[in-house]
């Protein structure tokens, strides 16, 4: 193992500490926190004591002399500074309470309230969170004449992620929606106009909005020398936290308020960097060393999280990867387990594994609320929900929506509802206000037409003109059509078929994503040999509240079972973690194979995924996976994972004891 050699102080110096520095952290962090002046880039590994390694930093510079005043400390979130300044209080005293701590955009807005006229805006402006924002834009998308029904424009807040993500991104609206937005790309022309009117519509009122703030500063501190020498001197050190997730305009901010004294330290981890969608930029951390070259860099690679034999798996996964800090992360806790890569046959076996393993678990002492489930994407918890469900074991689903609350997932049940129970006044409703020129009047007029059986008979002549009647002959055929099979799997093809082109105009801004959710559906109606049971499946226990299953009979103090999305679950940790779906094509999702940027997020998305388990993990995928397409095709492991030898990830088949 490489030894760092640490700069002995003299013992003078030594004596005006009351920390005992040494005592409290490992080399490579007292090296961290010792390293007071000139730039620092701190490579800290998955569980290294990251926010430790800040805290103790923070109260080094307060023992070593300097204000309080003078240290700044940019966070992600303004809980993340608040619990690390209140920690270094609580070293050193209240001093602490100076220390300007916050997000970029907490710093950003004071900034420009202070210097408002050095920078050409009042200081008295207004500033417009993300759902006056929208409001503004639906606004102004009114006035060009653009909220008209007969017309499926984008709506606002498709208009608002656009426009930020543009800024974020550091490109132009033309080439976002070029590039992630495809099926926007005629709508283009009238975008750009609803942008350049918000752009003066703001401008009028003296309006910011949130990337407003990050672009003013950035542009104020790159074009008023005067301003950037006043924040240099008054912020003579700066600390920034998670700078793997920066985008373009917050690693300029940072190298800009920098550059006076050169005194700043930026901790992260490349190998954590899984939020490009958001505008984060995994290049600024790796790009440092070069904006400065004088630049120490330390790495803290001792795990204190996970056993030797996960973090082996973790290294391996992310050592694969072009374009990285070399790090190899180490623990001294005692061997355990080896990750297995758990191969189920299909599916439901998937989530039966799954299932009984959590109630061994919970037999074996490990507390629910202490076992996790990941997944890439929200959709691929779909059948283990229902099977935890039939299980009676409490879960609650953190990223994306629970299965049934999906709007598009709920249009197609209705279809088969009604053609099940012709009387299900509500799922009409919903089918009906589905169509071109069918409101809520229409809709229940339609109804009262429809009593006895088979209404699709009579639908097709219900009083309509124009489009609706069109559409309501069309709505007639398809119900007549899946009520001639009493196959599942074929009832819901026949709803798609007809569903694909309303889910394309009702949806219009994020069909390609609700695309995928159905075809998934799909694969589980295939499964069911009745469809009173797919029905009574997807509506037992329908969710009320943010908790995404129904708490168990017995002892709800014992927790639940997370179910979350890799994203929701960054910086977290159990002691057992399941993987879901480690599958190619599905992990890593087929939408990014083509890309090598794109690619590589997945890769560190694996390794976040793998780093969040204490004590056991598992990987699992099912061979036989279903294609809307093409069938039954072949599963086979992750490419991320899919040859590592098997002292690293032991292989385990699974035997389904069910008849």
């Amino acid at each position: 193992m490489k030894r760092y050699t640490l700069r002995r102080e003299p013992a003078a110096a030594a004596t005006q500490f009351r920390i005992p520095y040494a005592d409290e952290l490992n080399p490579r962090q007292l090296e961290a926190v010792t390293a007071l002046d000139g730039p620092v880039l701190v490579i800290a590994g998955a569980g290294s004591g990251k926010t430790r390694t800040l805290v103790y930093r923070v109260a080094r510079l307060v023992e070593s002399g300097i204000p309080p005043a003078q240290i700044l400390l940019l966070t992600f979130t303004r809980k993340a500074a608040e619990e690390m300044l209140r920690r270094a209080s609580a070293l050193v005293g209240g001093s602490c309470a100076q220390i300007a701590g916050g997000t970029f955009h907490s710093f950003a807005h004071r900034t420009l309230r202070r210097h408002g006229e050095l920078v050409g805006i009042a200081s008295s402006f207004s500033i417009l969170d993300r759902g006056d924002s929208e409001d503004v834009i639906g606004l102004v998308r009114g006035e060009l004449a653009l909220d008209r029904k007969e017309r499926r424009f984008p709506r606002k807040q498709t208009l608002a992620e656009i426009f930020s993500m543009a800024v974020n991104k550091g490109t132009t609206v033309v080439d976002l929606v070029t590039a992630a937005y495809p099926h926007l790309v005629e709508e283009l022309p009238d975008l750009l106009r609803v942008y350049a009117r918000y752009t003066e519509f703001k401008e009028a009122k003296q309006l910011l909005d949130y990337d407003d703030l990050l672009v003013r500063l950035r542009n104020a501190l790159a074009e008023r020398t005067e301003l950037a020498a006043r924040l240099g001197r008054e912020y003579r050190y700066l600390m920034v936290d998670e700078y793997q997730d920066t985008n373009a305009l917050q690693a300029d901010i940072v190298r800009l308020l920098a550059a006076p004294h050169g005194n700043v330290m930026v901790v992260g981890d490349d190998a954590q960097s899984i939020y490009a969608f958001r505008g984060a930029d995994f290049r600024n951390i790796l790009a440092f060393p070069t904006l400065f070259p004088a630049a120490r860099v330390v790495t803290l690679d001792q795990n204190y999280r996970s056993t030797p034999p996960i973090l082996d798996l973790a290294n391996e996964i992310i050592n694969r990867a072009p374009h990285r800090y070399t790090k190899n992360l180490f623990s001294e806790r005692a061997p355990g387990d080896k990750p297995g890569l758990v191969r189920a046959l299909t599916e439901p076996e998937q989530s039966r594994f799954v299932a009984q393993r959590i109630l061994e678990l919970r037999e074996e002492g490990v507390p629910l609320q202490d076992i996790a489930v990941l997944f890439r994407s929200s959709f691929h918890s779909f059948d283990l929900e229902l099977e935890l469900g039939r299980r009676d074991i409490p879960f609650v689903k953190r990223g994306g929506f629970r299965f049934i609350e999906t709007a598009h997932v709920k249009d197609v049940l209705a279809h088969l509802r009604v053609v099940a129970n012709p009387a299900d006044a509500v799922s009409w409703n919903r089918i009906l206000l589905l169509l071109d020129g069918v409101g809520p009047k229409k809709a229940g007029d339609i109804l009262a037409t429809l009593a006895g059986p088979a209404p699709w008979e009579r639908l097709a002549e219900a009083r309509a003109r124009g489009q609706s009647a069109a559409a309501l002959a069309r709505l007639a055929d398809v119900l007549a059509d899946v009520s001639r099979t009493a196959d599942p799997g074929e009832q819901v093809s026949r709803v798609l078929a007809y569903y694909e082109p309303v889910l394309r105009r009702v949806y219009r801004d994020d069909h390609p994503k609700r695309t995928r959710d159905l075809e998934h559906f799909a694969s589980i109606a295939c499964r069911y040999r009745a469809t009173g049971q797919l029905l009574a499946d997807m509506a037992l226990e329908p969710p009320t509240d943010s908790v995404g299953g129904i708490l168990a009979a017995g002892d709800e103090d014992e927790g639940l079972v997370t179910l979350s999305t890799i994203h929701s679950a960054k910086g977290l940790e159990w002691h057992t973690v399941f993987v879901l779906w480690a599958a190619d094509g599905r992990f890593p999702s087929p939408y990014t194979v083509g890309d090598d940027a794109d690619l590589e997020e997945e890769r560190r998305l694996m390794y976040v995924a793998v780093t969040r388990a204490k004590d056991l993990l598992y990987l699992t995928y099912p061979i036989e996976i279903w294609d809307r397409g093409a069938g039954v095709v072949f599963g086979k492991p992750s490419r991320f994972i899919a040859d590592l030898d098997e002292e690293i990830l032991e292989p385990i088949a699974l035997v389904d004891e069910e008849p």
